[in-house]
Order: structure tokens, then C-alpha cells, then sequence
């Protein structure tokens, strides 16, 4: 199943997921994570970043850390 970056992000900031995609080496990765406000430390910007819309980063909830995954590699999306 297909998503867009623009699903993904909709329920990310709604609830707490896992992602499972494949990762770039072929491995694949089930990873919980979130975009919903409080979830996260905020992060002050550090310039002009150029927006890619073909990865998205999340914060990772086993880690504790952002993580980015690309759009077009994600297979499933469940609520945890």
C-alpha cells in the first residue's frame, strides 16, 4: 500500500504509529514513532533547510531521537 507524505503526517501528528519501511541497504524497519505536538523536544532552527518531500523525518519513540524514512518505502502504518 501506498501513502502519501501528507497521510503519514496527518496521523502522525494524531496518535502514535508504527512505520514498517525498507530501509535504503534492503533490511526492513518497524519503527514506533510520532509528529504530535508534546511529544517532542522542540528544536530551533538552524537556517534554511531545503524541504524534501520524498523523506520525512519523526521522532522515534524507542529512541528518543528523529529519524527520517522515505515516503515512497513505507508499506504499513498501524496505531499503536
Amino acid at each position: 500500500m501506498k501513502f502519501t507524505k501528507a497521510e503519514l503526517t496527518e496521523k502522525l501528528q494524531n496518535g502514535n504509529y508504527t512505520v514498517t519501511f525498507t530501509k535504503v541497504d534492503g533490511e526492513q524497519r518497524v519503527m514506533p514513532c510520532t509528529l504530535r505536538e508534546g511529544s517532542f523536544p522542540l528544536v530551533e532552527s538552524k537556517g534554511d533547510r531545503k524541504i524534501n518531500d520524498a523523506t520525512m523525518s519523526v521522532w522515534c519513540t524507542d529512541k528518543n531521537a528523529w529519524r527520517s524514512f522515505r515516503v515512497d518505502s513505507v508499506t504499513d502504518i498501524m496505531e499503536i
